[in-house]
């Protein structure tokens, strides 16, 4: 009878070691889900980040084209500014020109 008793308390052991194995085996299974959905939700998140940034490098690289435009016109405009400022004071030197001459013309 000893023999069966411990052919009975090998079988015990072995189905607990099985039914431990597959508990072991559930839980990693588990793990394993939940690990999957945080991966998918990082690369989720990780191309949502990639596409965001593509966005705002296109909109730095039009950024920077509309500066070099605005750039260039405030350059035109000054220049264009300081164009009219001579000219100003050309007339404003011509203007003094005649009013000398009617004034010399208006005393003689």
């Amino acid at each position: 009878m000893n023999a069966v008793e411990d052919s009975i308390d090998s079988l015990v052991d072995l189905e607990d070691r099985i039914n431990r194995a597959v508990q072991v085996i559930t839980e990693l299974r588990h793990e394993n889900e939940q690990l999957a959905q945080r991966v998918k939700a990082a690369e989720d998140g990780a191309q949502a980040a990639r596409a965001e940034r593509d966005e705002v490098q296109a909109l730095s690289s039009e950024f920077q084209k509309e500066n070099g435009d605005l750039e260039s016109k405030v350059k035109q405009l000054s220049a264009e500014l300081e164009e009219l400022r001579g000219e100003r004071k050309q007339v404003r030197s011509r203007i003094e020109k005649l009013l000398n001459q009617l004034d010399l013309l208006s005393a003689s």
